[in-house]
């Protein structure tokens, strides 16, 4: 079945290395969860695509449904689901995180 959300979604992540998906956006984060994923990739040094699922009640249902996650924000590197904020601030606090974007070639300009 042809779902026109997930051929975006899966255009999205074959487009760019990095993407959240994300309420708000990077300038302005419109929740906390965003906010604090937002930081970590900022601190890390990492540029990263960020899609506003607010703008968008289909992306908004669709990207948990593709991903098979409830919440939001969803993080994505070189086409692999990461996680979402817990997890990425675990992953970043045990550097994890900054492992996962070595071994796939993403440059983090700082905190690696």
């Amino acid at each position: 079945m042809d779902n026109p959300v997930f051929e975006r979604i899966r255009k999205d992540i074959q487009e760019n290395d990095v993407v959240l998906y994300m309420k708000g956006t990077p300038v302005f984060p419109q929740c906390g969860f965003s906010a604090a994923v937002v930081g970590v990739l900022s601190h890390l040094g990492v540029k990263f695509r960020g899609i506003d699922v607010l703008q968008d009640p289909g992306l908004r249902q669709g990207i948990k449904e593709f991903s098979n996650w409830p919440t939001v924000p969803q993080l994505y590197v070189k086409g692999e689901f990461i996680g979402g904020c817990d997890i990425v601030r675990e992953m970043f606090e045990a550097g994890e995180l900054q492992q996962v974007l070595a071994d796939k070639g993403v440059p983090a300009t700082a905190g690696a």
